[in-house]
């Protein structure tokens, strides 16, 4: 892969010693996209909008200096969009579920969690937390936290899951996740890499649950329905991916989604894009269209 300055993953990751596993047991290259975009934020933000004191940790010292040393990198193009879009999700589920559980949800639910860092700084100290991943993402991510020092907490429960062929339920009640108890759910990033078919079967798991239960997750937009920039934008990450080996799959039109969660049975939706997320968090900047933040409650 040659160099570009549009990319935020420097083409030394897959040689870097904290990225061994991308090769050897091929865990998610864009969890590591994304965890480096949160670390940049962290810099070239000022954590404005999203503060993790464990990005730049996880990621490994030799990640860790390479975006410190190249900003550049992060702060042009896409790479400036693309940071503050990361950013502003990862918020939007950290607030939300601090609501959930100031309505007393106690359950929480990363799904296709890669590097996030939440269950390693909540301080809720009866929130359980269940980390749904792909099984080689989980090794990898073990591997990163124990070099950097960070210890699982007891209330962290890691539960291996293939979204296309395993069932959500069954792996949540297999590692302790009361599916008679309210549970609130972030998915940020997978569903633009997953069939139309897995998507709803894990919505549909979600809006069984009881009420008080939520989702929060992000979609991409169907391109017709973008600008031309913001679809420019789009095809441009998306063939980026497709030739890492992970293309895009699903784009959906805002309101048909909404039509279809409701069929669900959610009872509450709320459908944020640029402008709602500028409005409600006025820190950011640069902030794309090409995906939207939907919250799903029970």
């Amino acid at each position: 892969m040659t160099s570009d300055s549009s990319n935020p993953i420097p083409d030394s990751v897959a040689a870097a010693p904290d990225a061994g596993l991308l090769d050897a047991g091929r865990p998610s290259r864009s969890a590591l996209a994304v965890a480096m975009l949160r670390a940049a934020h962290q810099l070239l933000d000022g954590a404005s909008v999203f503060a993790d004191p464990l990005a730049l940790a996880i990621i490994g010292p030799a990640l860790a200096a390479q975006v410190r040393d190249e900003p550049a990198r992060f702060d042009a193009g896409l790479g400036r969009v693309l940071r503050m879009a990361m950013a502003l999700r990862s918020r939007v589920a950290e607030d939300e579920l601090a609501r959930a559980v100031a309505r007393g949800v106690r359950q929480y639910v990363v799904l296709g969690a890669g590097l996030d860092t939440s269950a390693y700084r909540n301080g809720v100290a009866d929130l359980r937390v269940f980390e749904v991943d792909h099984p080689a993402t989980q090794v990898w991510k073990r591997g990163l936290l124990d070099a950097a020092g960070i210890a699982m907490p007891a209330t962290l429960n890691l539960v291996p899951l293939d979204f296309e062929r395993d069932t959500l339920g069954a792996a949540l009640a297999g590692a302790g996740c009361r599916l008679d108890q309210p549970v609130f759910f972030s998915w940020l990033g997978v569903t633009l890499y997953l069939s139309d078919q897995a998507i709803f079967a894990t919505l549909a798991q979600v809006a069984a649950l009881p009420a008080g239960s939520g989702i929060v997750f992000d979609y991409g937009v169907a391109p017709e329905l973008l600008e031309p920039m913001a679809r420019m934008g789009m095809q441009h990450i998306a063939r980026k991916y497709a030739a890492e080996g992970e293309p895009w799959k699903s784009f959906f039109d805002p309101a048909e989604l909404a039509r279809r969660l409701h069929g669900l049975g959610f009872s509450a939706l709320a459908d944020s894009g640029a402008a709602e997320l500028l409005a409600r968090y006025p820190a950011a900047h640069s902030v794309g269209g090409g995906t939207r933040l939907m919250l799903a409650n029970v």
